[in-house]
């Protein structure tokens, strides 16, 4: 048996670590000269709800107080966004709950928001087979949707990107924030990274290097898996006495349909695995996005043992069911995407804050599992991230702990404590594990069975090669898709000759390769043809494939920022 190798023959993906030189690379703590600096009132990287919503709260408050917005010079915000537009990587669900928005524009009527409205009816479905369906009754109570908004995430950035401008804000987009800036023990800004680098990183005739670009205050809010919150959160320690992080990853399509859906769906089981052999714990949801259009998916964790288990191929064999068949019928695909989730919940939730610098959103974990919901959190954090680097501001202080205190006494820190030890059951299999999610949580909001419950990191889950991978469809082109021409609806364009952004070991265990092989929904990850079926196997790295799904990170490698403008460009997802 191999050292990686446990007693039921499978292989942990942290026995092979991505090739990162130390924890500091991401970290630049001697600043440009001045004059070659790029200097901003506060940064904030990520133009998705949360970093938006800090954005357009923080401008809101200097305008109240002008002397305080001309101290910030002429950049009072700057919004760095990696890709073509805000709104280029965001994919979610979604049904959003109102009360983000509302906070943030209180004038606005909820018509003048861009969602699809809102759905009055539910339902939730145990699927026991392709052609079973069975409806749970009452519906469970994490599966309400009544008064929430239907919304394209990627839709819903690019109108709080438009409100920001208007405000005043510099947005930077097909922008990568490659390093954090830190001096003096403050973090100071960021550093954008390169342009016009070639495959092997050589500098090419239209290169452009990057620049310091520093600020009174940073804030991240770069969504899942973010490569700059990461790097802080080693460089400040701010993850100890925490519990790990761990994730899902959701892949989503949008279809026009001839028939309106007049309800919320969300189903569990099938085509999952029983059994805490298996640990295959998700589910899927399919939402109406006004008359013509649905929003489906599947959203499965990643700490499964079946190297060749495929959130992707696991969506294409739901779509196979009576159920959704009915739903698709005489339709066609729209969009396609895919997106890690954070699950860790409150326990994995990080110190928010540095000096010089606040965490918001998904990156900060800030996701609640069992009633699938993030974004109006995001908005609520980004408003109380302004409030807080506001206050700080007039007081000329980089001390921003005030942040943690506010979010502490919110709704987002509420109703996480309430499910805080939700996700952590599922490793005991579907019935023990959905049996104390659905019934002892719920209905105690977490006080039984209580205390702190230990998350496991998805990578440390020993993967074997299994036999999920016989029950996938075959793709057909009209209902069911392979993962190449996925990525072309996704809007990809990563030019071809773009430097690798995604650190993996190249030569792993097959059970390692073929783990990454599958769960990549993008088709990143090849094993040669001639590869041996058992020992070492070199992996072939097909790069410009990415839709920075950040999955990879969770099971073994390390996806760092592409060049600005590259990975997809989400629209209606």
């Amino acid at each position: 048996m191999s050292p990686s190798a446990n007693s039921n023959g499978g292989v942990a993906p942290t026995e092979y670590p991505p090739p990162v030189s130390s924890p500091e690379e991401f970290v630049k703590r001697e600043l440009d000269p001045e004059d070659e600096r790029i200097e901003v009132g506060v940064v904030i990287v990520g133009g998705g709800p949360a970093g938006l919503a800090c954005a357009n709260r923080l401008l809101q408050l200097l305008a109240e107080e002008p002397e305080v917005m001309e101290r910030l010079g002429e950049v009072p915000v700057a919004v760095i966004e990696k890709g073509k537009a805000c709104g280029a990587h965001n994919l979610s669900g979604a049904m959003m709950r109102p009360s983000g928005l509302k906070e943030l524009f209180p004038d606005l009527d909820p018509s003048e928001w861009p969602t699809h409205g809102t759905v009055e009816k539910d339902s939730v479905y145990w699927m026991l087979s392709p052609g079973a369906a069975l409806p749970l009754k009452p519906t469970p109570p994490p599966f309400r949707n009544h008064g929430n908004h239907m919304v394209s995430v990627a839709e819903l950035s690019r109108w709080l990107a438009q409100k920001a401008e208007e405000a005043g804000a510099y947005i930077l987009t097909e922008t990568s924030a490659q390093q954090l800036l830190v001096a003096d023990g403050v973090v100071r800004g960021i550093r954008s990274g390169d342009k016009g680098r070639g495959k092997e990183g050589e500098e090419l005739s239209n290169f452009e290097p990057g620049s310091d670009v520093t600020a009174k205050a940073t804030v991240l809010a770069e969504g899942t898996w973010g490569h700059l919150t990461g790097a802080a959160i080693k460089a400040f320690q701010l993850a100890e006495g925490r519990e790990p992080q761990v994730w899902s990853l959701g892949v989503k399509e949008v279809w026009e349909v001839p028939n309106p859906l007049d309800r919320v769906i969300h189903t569990l089981g099938w085509p999952l695995r029983y059994g805490p052999k298996w640990h295959e714990f998700g589910g899927s949801w399919i939402y109406p996005m006004g008359s013509d259009r649905v929003s489906l998916g599947f959203v499965l964790g990643l700490d499964y043992t079946d190297a060749t288990v495929s959130a992707h191929d696991v969506l294409q064999q739901f779509k196979t069911s009576k159920l959704v068949r009915r739903i698709l019928e005489g339709g066609r695909r729209l969009s396609w995407g895919a997106k890690a989730i954070p699950e860790g919940g409150y326990w994995a939730m990080p110190k928010l804050s540095a000096p010089g610098m606040v965490l918001c959103g998904d990156g900060a974990g800030m996701v609640n599992v069992p009633i699938l919901k993030g974004i109006h959190y995001a908005i609520h954090a980004g408003i109380l991230a302004a409030e807080t680097i506001f206050e700080q501001l007039k007081a000329d202080s980089t001390d921003l702990s005030a942040y943690e205190r506010r979010v502490e006494d919110s709704v987002i820190a509420k109703d996480l404590y309430e499910t805080r030890n939700m996700r952590q059951p599922t490793s005991k299999g579907f019935f023990i594990g959905a049996g104390l999610i659905a019934n002892a949580m719920v209905v105690t909001k977490g006080r039984f069975p209580g205390g702190r419950w230990a998350n496991h990191p998805d990578a440390q889950a020993p993967v074997s090669i299994g036999n999920k991978k016989d029950a996938y469809p075959k793709p057909d082109g009209k209902y069911t898709f392979d993962k190449l021409s996925s990525v072309y609806v996704s809007g990809n364009a990563t030019r071809d000759d773009a430097p690798n952004h995604i650190r993996v070991q190249r030569t792993v265990p097959r059970e390692i390769a073929e783990a990454w092989r599958w769960m990549c929904p993008a088709g990143v990850y090849e094993i040669p043809e001639d590869a041996p079926e058992s020992g070492p196997v070199e992996v072939i790295v097909n790069y410009t494939n990415c839709v920075q799904c950040g999955a990879i990170t969770a099971k073994g490698g390390r996806l760092t920022p592409p060049e600005g403008g590259d990975g997809p460009l989400y629209t209606i997802t």
